[in-house]
């Protein structure tokens, strides 16, 4: 703080002190610049849990849809092995396809609604990672069925479940991150 300083005026001698800095000088603009005002700040970022929250809603919705895939795929499956007699591998593949179709659906209308809208593009990325998704559960399945022995009624539904979980990880990933992503125009 400075020191107050005396005046004189005509009539009297009169002290003066300066007037306290509201501002730090780092922060004041200088008046001199011709410089157009400063763009306001962006928006702060979401908050972390906010973003949690927005996942597990993600997770359940993608579960949900997941789930009545997997209610499909073990309905076509058992019903194509057990009922008709079809071979374990057609079977596997056939039933997965099935429910790769009524997947897409729920993926679009439900799951994945609030992204970028339907395209040749995210179907062609959906059926394409949904293909080898399939391939990886065949894999999975025939290693189960064949290698582990899992071969009777109730291991061959042991082997398609486990097969389809693991499978379920490679699907969820790609869709949320290549087929359904967020359209960079709205944000």
């Amino acid at each position: 703080m400075t020191p107050p300083t005396l005046q004189e005026t005509p009539s009297t001698l009169q002290e003066t002190r300066p007037a306290p800095a509201t501002t730090s000088p780092a922060t004041t603009p200088p008046t001199t610049s011709l410089a157009p005002p400063a763009p306001p700040a962006p928006p702060a970022p979401r908050f972390p849990l906010a973003r949690l929250r927005a996942l597990c809603v993600e997770l359940v919705k993608f579960g949900l849809v997941g789930g009545s895939g997997v209610a499909v795929n073990l309905v076509v499956f058992n019903l194509l092995l057990h009922g008709l007699g079809s071979r374990p591998m057609t079977a596997t593949v056939l039933a997965s396809c099935v429910a790769m179709g009524t997947n897409y659906l729920g993926f679009r209308f439900f799951t994945y609604r609030d992204r970028a809208s339907r395209t040749k593009r995210q179907i062609a990325l959906f059926f394409v990672f949904s293909g080898i998704g399939v391939a990886m559960e065949s894999v999975l399945f025939y290693a189960a069925y064949q290698g582990a022995g899992m071969d009777g009624p109730l291991g061959s539904n042991i082997a398609k479940a486990l097969s389809i979980v693991l499978a379920s990880a490679f699907r969820f990933l790609v869709c949320r991150t290549w087929v359904f992503q967020h359209d960079a125009r709205r944000h």
